[in-house]
């Protein structure tokens, strides 16, 4: 019997039983986002739920394209009457698909259960309550997006600007696993901007459907007028969770500026879904090369024998 080819191929046996075991590098490479939509249920926000239900999918099909897959929705109403025991929902989960979270086509289909009935709208208790009540998949990108056009009217004393913050940050130091917070809110900006994100670019209609970027010197000074406290509750909110602060009042205008605002915010969400999963931790995927090399290195031995 020839000793070396009998250990050269259990060798190769092994080898290849190695190489099976090892994960390939596109599925540990795999990307994904959980989205929370959290939006105000009161009588003002009728045209806000309908675009939720055609944008959402168009931010779906634009994480696919650059790569983030399998992504889940959810969708948390607030703000509405109960007439039941006359008082005002703080935050209430509405199926998607018959669950928290599912596609984005059932995502829209769970819009038409949106109610527009109320007039006492607190975002804090309904960031809150998605929070505790929506469970998150590990490395994968957490965002929120809050839709109102008031500011916050407190209905839990215990709820505040630190608090809110520490649970998109969850409670860690480590900013990987932050949960980037977009308001859409009745706020206007500098240079009439769209919008502007925690790095201080303003997003600017550009007449035709499109838009542009401009980079300002900072972040002060930014809002020139909002509805009462609506930039401390929210904008400063969403821009120290690391997302963006956007104007409503240009979305409700309608035409070619409304078009601007939904591709400048689609392309905000991807660029931050896209940041939020590079910081996440992707496993080194066992080198092949690194194998092979040592069943080049036995072979050798062996035949040195």
């Amino acid at each position: 019997m020839n000793v070396n080819n009998k250990y050269l191929q259990i060798g190769t046996c092994s080898l290849a039983l190695l190489i099976a075991g090892t994960p390939a590098a596109t599925a540990a490479s795999l990307q994904s986002a959980d989205v929370v939509v959290i939006v105000d249920e009161s009588t003002s926000m009728f045209g806000e739920h309908q675009w939720l239900g055609t944008m959402i999918p168009q931010l779906d099909t634009a994480l696919q394209s650059k790569g983030l897959i399998d992504n889940r929705f959810g969708l948390v109403g607030f703000g509405n009457y109960n007439y039941s025991n006359n008082s005002h929902n703080l935050g209430r989960s509405l199926p998607v698909g018959g669950a928290n979270f599912a596609t984005s086509a059932e995502f829209t289909t769970a819009t038409n259960n949106l109610l527009v009935s109320g007039w006492f709208e607190d975002g804090y208790s309904a960031i809150d309550f998605a929070l505790n009540n929506y469970s998150f998949r590990e490395d994968v990108a957490v965002n929120f997006i809050l839709v109102t056009d008031e500011d916050r009217d407190n209905g839990n004393s215990s709820l505040n600007f630190t608090n809110i913050l520490a649970g998109l940050q969850r409670g860690t130091a480590d900013s990987k696993d932050d949960i980037f917070l977009n308001a859409v809110v009745n706020a206007n900006f500098v240079n009439d901007a769209i919008g502007v994100n925690s790095e201080a670019n303003a997003y600017i209609a550009d007449g035709s459907g499109g838009y542009r970027t401009t980079k300002l010197p900072s972040l002060s000074g930014i809002v020139t007028n909002a509805f009462s406290n609506t930039e401390a509750d929210y904008i400063d909110l969403a821009l120290a969770s690391g997302g963006a602060g956007w104007n409503l009042n240009q979305l409700r205008v309608g035409g070619s500026t409304a078009t601007s605002f939904t591709s400048a915010f689609i392309d905000i969400k991807v660029e931050e879904m896209q940041q939020q999963q590079q910081h996440k931790r992707v496993p080194e995927p066992v080198s092949v090369l690194g194998l092979l090399g040592v069943g080049v290195l036995g072979t050798t031995s062996l035949n040195k024998q």
